[in-house]
């Protein structure tokens, strides 16, 4: 039986050779942050339970075909990307929610100063969140990753599939957004 305390490394040259208990230690260790990417994505609990289980078992049956153990990361956070995207082609359009509709909410947030009037700890967090979700997929998807996830920019384009100038722009155009809408109000 497998150490749980083995290195990713060596858990997936035992899952390899068939030992799913292994491959279970696998799971257990990031299936918290997988799941925890999907549910900021989709932002809805059950989705984001369905995606992660077809991102692990489609990463128990390509595991063999991960050629750079090292890059087990960005390669099953590749596949929690994938599942996304094909999640929202299969998902029916919102009626009637538009990009317009989407900032028109966003254009409700208090745009005080945060902190100055006692805001807690939930309402900041509700707030960021909210500004969070008025960006673009492909923008809140690169904050997720970058931020949340504390990937490297090489890392975040091989998730995504674009060049590494692509997620830089996609980040830096991501954080003035949220800076403009969480950014107090001068006097």
């Amino acid at each position: 039986m497998p150490s749980p305390d083995l290195s990713d490394r060596d858990l997936i040259a035992l899952a390899r050779r068939g030992d799913l208990r292994a491959f279970n230690h696998l799971v257990t260790r990031w299936e918290k942050r997988v799941y925890n990417y999907l549910l900021r994505s989709t932002g809805n609990r059950e989705d984001a339970l369905d995606l992660c289980q077809e991102v692990f078992f489609k990463a128990c049956r390509g595991l063999t075909g991960l050629s750079a153990v090292d890059r087990f990361p960005s390669w099953l956070f590749r596949i929690a990307h994938n599942e996304l995207v094909s999640a929202r082609r299969r998902a029916k359009p919102t009626v009637g929610l538009s990009d317009l509709d989407r900032f028109a909410d966003v254009s409700s947030l208090p745009r005080s100063r945060l902190g100055d009037f006692g805001y807690g700890r939930a309402e900041l967090v509700f707030l960021v969140e909210q500004a969070l979700n008025s960006l673009s997929e492909k923008q809140r998807e690169v904050v997720l990753l970058k931020v949340h996830q504390g990937f490297k920019f090489h890392e975040i384009a091989e998730i995504l599939g674009c060049p590494v100038s692509t997620a830089k722009s996609r980040l830096y155009a991501a954080l003035d957004a949220l800076r403009e809408l969480l950014e107090p109000v001068s006097a």
